[in-house]
């Protein structure tokens, strides 16, 4: 199909928007491009220890894909690979669109998203070789981290420029969260580092400071980053503004108060004193005031404008994010509880847990606003609504899979656990099954982001014959015709 016409530019915004779009191009692609393929290379590590917890001896005779090593790979590159790279991708885009200024040092930039992947992959081939520290979040090798950390200045630099430049008079919601992530995540990565791997702080202390940091690097940058697209992305698509100012100010602040302290539930019976347990729970119970004014305002806004998730792909990849952000912290919230943690503390549900937040809640919103902002940043259209449709399948699906098996014989490993008459080896037994659709569920997910990855290198792939028209999930393409003319040609 030879494209049509795009219509005419409309008033200043909309010439203002195009110019912005075309600033932030390569900037924006090339993180949200190298955090897809980060995605395919955690989601495939997740599978491999996935399978050794069942069947031990897979691959049993490759010693850097031990299960310590690849567990660990699959952790740190979906959280910075996937995760940081998602997130200052989307991050930049929204921050020069919000702002409706140029991306500024787009050169320093590049460079730094380049310098970024290096560090990771430094970073996984020195876990693979044996050389993690060993700190839960923070395993890769001391020597490279500081090239994740320099090109994150960078970030902060732009997105500050940005702000202090925008055109706008008005800060939107979107910006609250994302100003605030640009503050935090250096400020929780270097004091990491310096309490565990430095040796700034010594003994229990230590344990402290990684679970602060492993609760806040998902509470105080995946969380704020994932909100901060929801609350640009559902209003942006319905075309109505978000329910109420107030709830979206009272959950941006109490969000920033107290998911801080939730970090210490996760050393529930560790030796500690009590009242830094007793501070982690609490922190965590408060949370349930941002998540219901989140929610609140999410579905408010939604209501009447439901209908619009059987054509959308942004709009059904952003509700399902923003359903299961709510889930998935009213879980965390409840798992804090003593009474809780004496059953799933040391289980699977722990897991399932982490994963229902990541998978569930971070990772679609980072692919909605892919979805959204790809067509914009590169004048063409998604080429396949099918691949669309099997991403989404995929991801809800996979999640569920994989949520609900862990979840479940999480509780009933950790009742077993507490019965001394159970044998240990009968527990173990018990837990094989699901162990298997935990597998299940993480193939399934990479299949969607293979389905994925096949979209996005089609839409950056420069081609004569494009699509002009929204790809809605209802529509049809056929990419090989498309292909074929151009070959004729």
């Amino acid at each position: 199909m030879i494209a049509q016409p795009l219509p005419p530019a409309i008033g200043p915004e909309f010439e203002a928007r195009v110019e912005v779009d075309g600033s932030s191009r390569a900037v924006v692609v090339l993180f949200w491009g190298t955090s897809l393929l980060w995605l395919t290379v955690a989601s495939l590590a997740g599978i491999i220890s996935s399978i050794k917890l069942h069947s031990p001896d897979f691959l049993g005779g490759i010693e850097w894909l031990t299960f310590g090593r690849i567990r660990a790979v699959h952790w740190d590159t979906a959280i910075y690979g996937f995760g940081g790279l998602a997130a200052s991708g989307t991050l930049l885009w929204l921050q020069a669109r919000l702002c409706q200024v140029r991306l500024p040092y787009r050169n320093l930039l590049l460079v730094g998203g380049v310098v970024f992947n290096i560090g990771i992959l430094l970073g996984v081939i020195g876990i693979l070789m044996g050389q993690s520290t060993g700190v839960e979040t923070l395993e890769f090798p001391l020597w490279a981290m500081p090239l994740l950390v320099v090109p994150y200045v960078f970030i902060v630099i732009a997105n500050f420029t940005m702000y202090f430049k925008k055109v706008t008079k008005h800060t939107y919601v979107s910006q609250w969260y994302l100003m605030a992530v640009t503050v935090w995540f250096p400020i929780l990565v270097l004091s990491a580092e310096a309490c565990t791997n430095l040796g700034a702080v010594d003994g229990v202390a230590q344990a402290i400071a990684n679970w602060w940091y492993g609760h806040n690097v998902v509470g105080l940058f995946a969380t704020p980053t994932g909100i901060a697209a929801a609350y640009y992305l559902i209003p942006k698509v319905i075309g109505k503004p978000i329910h109420s100012y107030h709830l979206s100010l009272l959950g941006f602040w109490s969000n920033a108060i107290f998911y801080n302290w939730a970090g210490t539930h996760h050393l529930t019976g560790g030796p500690l004193p009590a009242w830094t347990i007793t501070l982690g729970v609490v922190g965590s119970l408060m949370m349930f005031i941002p998540v219901i004014t989140i929610g609140i305002n999410h579905h408010m806004t939604m209501l009447g404008s439901f209908h619009l998730l059987k054509t959308s792909p942004t709009l059904r990849f952003a509700v399902m994010g923003s359903m299961v952000y709510t889930l998935s912290s009213f879980q965390g919230s409840l798992e804090a509880l003593r009474s809780h943690q004496e059953v799933t503390h040391f289980t699977h549900y722990t897991i399932g847990h982490v994963h229902f937040g990541m998978y569930g809640f971070f990772a679609p919103l980072m692919f909605a606003m892919m979805y959204y902002g790809m067509p914009r940043l590169m004048d063409q259209e998604w080429s396949s609504a099918r691949l669309i449709r099997i991403h989404f399948w995929c991801t809800l699906v996979g999640m569920l899979i994989y949520v609900f098996a862990m979840c479940y014989a999480g509780i009933r490993q950790g009742l077993m656990m507490n019965d001394p008459a159970v044998p240990f080896l009968n527990i173990v037994r018990f837990t094989i099954p699901y162990l298997g659709l935990r597998t299940l569920g993480g193939v399934i997910l990479l299949s969607g982001t293979i389905a994925f990855l096949i979209n996005f290198i089609r839409i950056i792939t420069p081609h004569k014959y494009t699509w002009a028209t929204p790809t809605l999930l209802d529509s049809e393409r056929d990419w090989r015709k498309v292909v074929a003319k151009e070959k004729e040609q």
